[in-house]
């Protein structure tokens, strides 16, 4: 059994009873970056064997990896925070599980995107994830089309290019666009700011900006 289990984006609290009692059944975890998970794990005094496992290794990996997953062991997939898969490693090796017969169960857990969307006050009815902007090829493209989007869009960001990110927002859906920046969810500076992409360029162009970031934009109205 490979289980895929999120683990906490920020407040420690956030991690599930039956993450933690899967945690430490398993024969070994597979984690993102070995010392970041080792922090978790000593917090819930979780001594389960860790082995790397992210996106500059998975091709090489994860064929040995099937075989012993076939050969009865049960495995845990977390990466640094959050969901595996959701921006983050995981969807190669829970792939070639579906393709080998191996059993996947993923666990419900800790996400930026859904506390950020229900943040917003935007509509949550139907909505579209993107996930990361490419930073050079194909952004102006994928920017165009999610200008056109009749639904609400949500991006992540670094904080390093979240001006960047709000001003070609402007450009491509309008300055006068509703959205919502959310950053540090969870942890002790925590930041919800609220207005059109012109306030919220405005709000965050006079401080530093710290934290992973989630932009949520209103789609364009008929």
């Amino acid at each position: 059994m490979l289980y895929i289990v999120p683990t906490p984006i920020g407040n420690l609290e956030d991690i599930s009873l039956r993450a933690i009692r899967v945690l430490k059944e398993v024969d070994l975890i597979l984690a993102e970056d070995t010392r970041t998970s080792k922090k978790l794990l000593n917090h819930f005094a979780i001594t389960t064997p860790l082995r790397a496992h992210h996106a500059h290794n998975e091709h090489g990996t994860t064929p040995n990896l099937i075989l012993e997953l076939q050969g009865d062991m049960d495995m845990a997939l977390i990466t640094d925070a959050g969901t595996p898969g959701i921006s983050d490693p995981g969807f190669y090796l829970t792939r070639a599980c579906v393709e080998a017969g191996v059993q996947v169960q993923c666990l419900p857990g800790a996400t930026a995107f859904v506390p950020a969307l229900v943040n917003s006050g935007l509509p949550a009815d139907k909505f579209h994830f993107e996930g990361f902007l490419p930073h050079k090829k194909g952004r102006q493209t994928r920017l165009i089309c999610l200008s056109e989007l009749p639904v609400t869009f949500i991006l992540y960001e670094s904080p390093f290019r979240l001006l960047k990110c709000l001003k070609q927002l402007a450009e491509f859906c309008g300055a006068d666009r509703r959205a919502t920046v959310c950053r540090e969810l969870t942890k002790m500076h925590e930041e919800t700011a609220h207005g059109t992409v012109l306030e919220l360029i405005e709000h965050f162009g006079t401080k530093k900006i710290k934290g992973e970031i989630v932009i949520v934009v209103a789609g364009k109205k008929k």
